[in-house]
C-alpha cells in the first residue's frame, strides 16, 4: 500500500467520520488503521478501506477488535 496515498486516504476518511485514532505503515509493507467512535462510522470507514483510495490495489483488509485507547483526533503516526 505505501507510496499510494494509502495513509492520508485512511486519515480523511477517518477524520470525515469523526473518529480518533491512527494510522500507520507497518515494517511488512502493511497499513494499520486503529479507530474509535462511533460503531456506524467504524463500519463506514472498514468499507471505505476495502475499497482504497483510486490507485491502490487492496488485496484484503483484516477486521480485529482491540482494547480503546484515549486518542484525540486521527493523524498518521511513523
Amino acid at each position: 500500500m505505501q507510496g499510494i496515498g494509502f495513509r492520508y486516504f485512511a486519515q480523511r476518511a477517518a477524520a470525515g467520520l469523526k473518529l480518533s485514532g491512527y494510522t500507520r505503515n507497518l515494517d511488512d509493507g502493511r497499513v494499520e488503521v486503529y479507530a474509535t467512535g462511533d460503531a456506524g462510522a467504524i463500519a463506514e470507514l472498514a468499507g471505505l478501506l476495502h475499497r482504497g483510495p483510486r490507485w491502490a490495489d487492496v488485496r484484503g483488509v483484516e477486521e480485529v477488535e482491540a482494547a480503546v485507547e484515549k486518542r484525540d483526533g486521527f493523524r498518521i503516526e511513523p
